[in-house]
């Protein structure tokens, strides 16, 4: 599996959502985990970069499979974070059920989840609204010509390299069989309130799975929140970071 990483010290699995790469992950999150102590880890999703998806991936047990492979390579089975953006997110709490002792911290921001409900309708709260084209404008909730930059920088490559064919396969099957226990560490659950979507409500519920959460949910951020969020990101990144090292006892 492709990944680029930064730093030294307690690794940080970085997945990214459907459809783009690394690169996006990497714009938003590295920000706030760009810190001393901490290994940042951004790989490719099978099907998605530079990491292929073979014909035998033909569900999400197979990709989280493959990630927890190369979860186990990556850390050698040391403690680890997990963050997750989208279908990385449902991947992540995934990665968490099934590695609870290696896990030290959870976040999830907008992730997709199965029980979706109560979508909101798109409608955009910045910017002219005329700006891009489809993909950015049905993406962004906020369209300044900064959005858009983020967007032509960082999401847009990516769709060239997606292997349109591999994620059609594997999204037919896109629900886990078993999604295991609810993780009991330090978690994190950031939603966009006019995120259409994957919507709010469905996270919102996991303030009642995961015993230590902290829940966001914010006004005028769809599902580019990271995005469109990211001095408010970057905070509540910053507090989780620092209930995991009470946690753990770690600096």
């Amino acid at each position: 599996m492709h990944a680029v990483e930064h730093g030294a010290g307690r690794p940080v699995l970085v997945l990214h959502g459907a459809g783009v790469d690394h690169r996006e992950a990497e714009a938003c999150f590295e920000p706030a985990l760009s810190r001393p102590g901490l290994r940042r880890v951004y790989p490719d999703l099978p099907g998605m970069g530079a990491t292929a998806a073979p014909e035998a991936m033909r569900s999400a047990d197979d990709v989280l499979d493959a990630l927890l492979t190369f979860a186990d390579e990556v850390t050698g089975g040391d403690p680890f974070l997990l963050v997750g953006h989208s279908a990385g997110a449902y991947y992540a709490q995934a990665l968490a059920a099934r590695r609870p002792a290696q896990v030290a911290g959870l976040a999830l921001v907008c992730p997709l989840l199965p029980g979706g409900r109560d979508l909101p309708a798109h409608r955009v709260v910045a910017g002219p609204g005329d700006l891009g084209d489809d993909e950015f404008r049905s993406y962004f909730v906020v369209q300044t010509p900064a959005m858009l930059e983020r967007y032509e920088r960082y999401v847009a490559p990516a769709a060239a390299l997606v292997d349109w064919t591999a994620m059609e396969r594997i999204g037919a099957r896109w629900e886990l069989t078993a999604e295991g226990p609810p993780f009991e560490g330090p978690t994190l659950v950031v939603a966009g309130r006019l995120d259409s979507t994957v919507g709010y409500a469905a996270a919102v519920d996991l303030l009642d799975v995961h015993p230590h959460t902290t829940l966001s949910v914010v006004d005028d951020a769809g599902h580019a929140l990271p995005h469109e969020q990211p001095e408010l990101l970057r905070a509540l990144l910053g507090e989780w970071l620092g209930r995991i090292e009470r946690a753990t006892g770690s600096r």
